[in-house]
């Protein structure tokens, strides 16, 4: 089989030429002189065995062999080029695939607005989202490659992630709203000891399960839970069904389910909201994302 070596350079310059239909112009065009132009062409036509282009005084003219050869070289150098825009797109973190996964209140109160900001900084990746993720099912989701980047609760402890603090938010309770509780204008952590408690989550590994818990035993006493769900949604749903309280963030109160008041808790208790992936994840467009993810979301 015979080989042929040509590299981008006499696919350019045969172009350049085929399409000028003059060996000047062509010179001009690529910004080299006429005499090696020429030159080149003819080594080109040497390697191949054909006759590209025929010469005559006044232009040149394509042979049927360098049409087809001119349609591929086209092809050829459109490719070479795409590989290129495609590789200084990657390399800038502006394409790609990610899967993101949010904390129940990070779902309701921050995912539209993130949903939007992160597709207009970031158009050419392609990102999908998971709503009402305990933490540990985010953690172990991260492990697994169902998701990329996580916005969950700390604390988490687990030195394969990185994890990047945005804000902290402040709890706040969740009372039925035809409860006489609903008219105080805030409530302490004492005053939720006789008070039946609607937590996350059944697993009893949630970051907000062990935060109430431990604010009902700084105050001395074991939290009367009814209920135990996965979801934030259900959880306040449970709420306006007069089913009970729930310590929730604050960002919770975003849901708009009807037949629930939110009350502040006395103190400064609160939870931090936080954005993690694996460590060893160097991606340039998850990285990317997970520094407009900062920008969007951390307190200026």
């Amino acid at each position: 089989m015979l080989e042929i070596s040509v590299d981008l350079r006499h696919l350019r310059y045969f172009v350049a030429v085929a399409e000028e239909r003059h060996f000047g112009r062509a010179a001009t065009r690529l910004h080299i002189a006429q005499p090696p132009l020429s030159q080149q062409i003819r080594a080109l036509e040497a390697d191949l065995g054909v006759e590209l282009l025929r010469r005559t005084t006044r232009r040149v003219e394509v042979t049927s062999a360098g049409a087809a050869y001119l349609e591929r070289a086209r092809a050829i150098l459109a490719a070479v080029d795409d590989a290129g825009h495609e590789a200084r797109a990657v390399a800038a973190g502006a394409v790609g695939r990610l899967a993101v996964g949010c904390v129940g209140s990070a779902t309701y109160s921050l995912l539209p607005g993130l949903a939007r900001g992160l597709s207009e900084a970031l158009p050419g990746v392609d990102f999908a989202f998971r709503g009402e993720m305990l933490v540990p099912d985010q953690v172990r989701a991260l492990r697994a490659g169902d998701i990329d980047v996580a916005l969950l609760r700390t604390p988490v402890n687990d030195d394969a992630l990185t994890v990047r603090p945005l804000r902290r938010d402040r709890l706040v309770v969740a009372v039925p709203a035809d409860w006489s509780l609903a008219a105080r204008k805030r409530l302490r952590v004492a005053d939720l000891r006789d008070r039946d408690l609607i937590v996350h989550s059944g697993r009893r590994d949630s970051v907000m399960y062990d935060a109430v818990a431990r604010l009902c035993h700084e105050q001395g006493f074991e939290p009367r839970v009814r209920h135990e769900v996965d979801e934030t949604s259900t959880l306040v749903t449970l709420v306006a069904g007069g089913l009970g309280v729930a310590v929730v963030p604050e960002p919770v109160s975003a849901l708009g389910i009807s037949g629930v008041t939110y009350l502040p808790l006395a103190g400064r208790a609160s939870v931090e909201l936080a954005v993690a992936h694996l460590a060893d994840r160097d991606e340039p467009h998850l990285l990317r994302t997970v520094g407009e993810i900062v920008a969007l979301v951390r307190p200026a």
